[in-house]
């Protein structure tokens, strides 16, 4: 057999031998090579997906890529982006740098938990918000300011705040 197909019919393998992992996590798997230099790609498109990495696919990874489950759990935990906990289908990040913090966004943040029922890194029940403090947005001119997945908004109270985030939750549940 030569090395091609040993490596694929190994590949099949050790997907057929993860029989209780998520089909969405086993199609992901499929578009890479069980190369370890695949690794944050695989994790990317996995939280993507899921909007965070599940416990259980971490050892799936592992397995597949033929690597310590603990490679894969350090780049899992290393960058920022990735994250083992649920994530909303939408992300407020409230900027507390110096500018927005001096300009109120202490009380935006209070309101905007209090409204949603969480504090920050945290998502709601639902999944639908995830509260983040940040601490720069890089528009000190619009302080205090909030990121709404890649929406910006500026010149912020607790009253406009809560008023934009009711406004995407009445588009949350007109879907």
């Amino acid at each position: 057999m030569s090395g091609k197909a040993a490596s694929a019919e190994s590949e099949g393998k050790a997907l057929t031998s993860r029989a209780t992992e998520a089909p969405e996590t086993e199609e992901i798997l499929r578009r890479y090579p069980p190369d370890p230099r695949h690794l944050l790609s695989i994790l990317l498109d996995i939280q993507a997906e899921h909007r965070y990495l599940p416990r259980e696919t971490l050892k799936t990874v592992s397995d597949y890529l033929r690597v310590p489950e603990v490679q894969v759990y350090a780049m899992a935990t290393f960058y920022k982006v990735l994250s083992l906990k649920p994530k909303g289908r939408s992300s407020i990040k409230v900027c507390m740098g110096t500018a927005c913090h001096l300009r109120g966004n202490v009380e935006v943040l209070r309101a905007l938990g209090e409204h949603l029922g969480i504090s920050p890194g945290e998502t709601t029940s639902d999944r639908a918000f995830t509260l983040e403090v940040v601490y720069c947005l890089g528009c000190c001119s619009l302080a205090p300011a909030m990121m709404i997945d890649e929406a910006v908004y500026g010149r912020l109270t607790p009253k406009k705040a809560i008023s934009i985030v009711e406004e995407l939750q009445g588009k949350v549940m007109a879907k």
